[in-house]
């Protein structure tokens, strides 16, 4: 079995970031590290690149190593960083593991086997075979509309066995299932990290007793999300539920306004950012549709007060 881990545990607001592309769709990578400066300068508190909102499956495994590269580079040891690194099988899926160590990540994230709906049998056969295997920690992701679900049961066996699986991203939005896994999970492994991965339910999941959140209006409003996890330590349940209809009308517009997660490419590019076409064509009207979605994003960015980066804003070359 792998070595257990004592590095800090996994906590506060996590970015699932969205990649830049050029115009040809390849990796722009000076602007993604430009991205990668800026949210650490607003005060996130650790990156989550290949991730959903990443798009990890339309990138190759050697951009998905490039990518994490690029930032485990851009944010230098000034926070972790918790890398996907799903793939096809448990084999490839320990191979990424192995690259995201090297490159510099903190511990990874590695979804349930996707397309293929396994028992949850088969779920935890394959995250035993990572959790004994893997050279770096490692957090569960559990997104059940996308991938097979991951059952509590499954969660605290892994987490009681398996030193290295040292958290879970829950994407399912339900706040009863995630109260239930902390009650399971915690009694016997107290430093398992819990985080939630639905915006809508932010303040709500923390107040539960999620220890922090990967949520994609973070990668287009740091300061907020970052202010609402502040707020709901501190127990300031005011202040966090006043910010949060504003989270919500963000994820709203982005998700509503086009496929997931084209929505955040267009708000990210609000924020100042050469974020480029996506690698998913599109027809003549969902590309007029962008367009009426970037002027509405804008003016709600413009009312929030958060305002554009600079073209110079943290340029530094990647080579």
């Amino acid at each position: 079995m792998s070595a257990a881990s004592h590095a800090p545990a996994i906590t506060g607001i996590l970015v699932p970031h969205m990649v830049p592309l050029d115009a040809k769709g390849r990796i722009d990578e000076d602007e993604l590290f430009r991205y990668v400066e800026w949210l650490v300068d607003r005060g996130v508190h650790g990156l989550y690149p290949n991730g959903s909102t990443g798009e990890f499956l339309r990138f190759t495994v050697e951009e998905r190593q490039k990518i994490v590269r690029i930032v485990c580079k851009a944010a230098a040891g000034r926070v972790p960083v918790v890398a996907g690194a799903a793939e096809g099988t448990a084999a490839e899926t320990i191979r990424a593991c192995e690259h995201c160590l090297e490159a510099g990540a903190r511990a990874v994230a590695v979804v349930a086997p996707y397309y293929y709906r396994l028992s949850a049998e088969s779920v935890e056969a394959y995250f035993r075979e990572i959790g004994a295997h893997s050279p770096i920690d490692v957090t569960l992701y559990h997104i059940p509309m996308l991938a097979s679900p991951i059952e509590i049961p499954v969660v605290r066996r892994l987490a009681e066995e398996f030193p290295r699986i040292i958290g879970i991203k829950d994407s399912s939005g339900d706040i009863s299932h995630m109260q239930r896994l902390i009650a399971a999970v915690r009694p016997v492994r107290p430093g398992f990290s819990f985080l939630t991965g639905w915006d809508p339910a932010l303040t709500s999941m923390l107040l539960v007793g999620c220890s922090g959140a990967t949520v994609a209006t973070s990668g287009i409003m740091p300061e907020m999300t970052r202010a609402v996890y502040d707020m709901a330590m501190a127990g300031d349940v005011t202040g966090a539920m006043r910010l949060q209809p504003r989270i919500i009308e963000l994820f709203d517009m982005a998700m509503q306004g086009a496929d997931f997660p084209e929505g955040y490419r267009v708000a990210a590019s609000c924020r100042g950012f050469r974020m480029g076409p996506s690698r998913q064509p599109a027809s003549a009207k969902q590309l007029a549709d962008r367009s009426a979605l970037e002027e509405r994003l804008t003016a709600l960015l413009e009312t929030l007060g958060m305002n554009r980066a600079r073209p110079s804003d943290a340029v530094v070359p990647v080579a």
